[in-house]
């Protein structure tokens, strides 16, 4: 929920006479936006996405449902959507990492950290069971685990049913808790 003095809504509402007044959304979610690209594609492919989304929700604006207050769901969905795209790049690096058990691509140091987080994500089993999910499943599974978006945001971003989005997390998580080795399950 947005606790803002002034909402994503009324600012995109502002934004449709004063364009430049979009740059506030943009501020505020672009490093979000760009990480979560980042954890499922890489950085290379993570700026062409988060610049693409914010492009696509600049041209969208006028179409933004303003009794929503927080844009972050709306803008998931639209970098969601640009990701599903590339999901069969993003399958075969999912499995090249299976097969090789290396963390994928890092460039920083804030880069490094993220990547040391998450490093479970890139290495041997678990990385098998992501490019084996269904790619809805994973859409739902990464929005919620890297993004941290809530369920129903998840629904919001993905225009689905919540009992979807429900049905298809428990589906993602019993798929990778059956994939992970006994020692990991108690993590997972």
């Amino acid at each position: 929920m947005v606790t803002r003095a002034v909402t994503d809504a009324a600012t995109i509402e502002r934004s449709l006479d004063e364009p430049e007044r979009f740059a506030d959304v943009f501020d505020r979610y672009y490093d979000a936006i760009h990480g979560y690209a980042a954890r499922r594609l890489g950085p290379a492919a993570a700026d062409d996405v988060a610049a693409e989304t914010f492009l696509i929700a600049f041209d969208r604006r006028a179409g933004y449902d303003l009794a929503r207050p927080d844009a972050r769901p709306w803008l998931y969905g639209i970098a969601s959507n640009l990701i599903a795209r590339r999901h069969r790049a993003e399958a075969r690096q999912y499995a090249a990492l299976a097969r090789t058990g290396v963390d994928g691509p890092s460039e920083g140091p804030e880069d490094r950290a993220a990547a040391r987080l998450d490093a479970s994500a890139a290495r041997g089993p678990l990385a098998a069971a992501l490019a084996d999910l269904a790619p809805g499943d994973r859409d739902v599974l990464l929005l919620i685990a890297w993004a941290q978006l809530t369920p129903q945001e998840v629904a919001e971003a993905l225009g689905l049913p919540a009992g979807t989005v429900r049905s298809r997390l428990h589906r993602a998580r019993t798929r990778i808790r059956a994939a992970l080795p006994d020692d990991l399950k108690e993590t997972a």
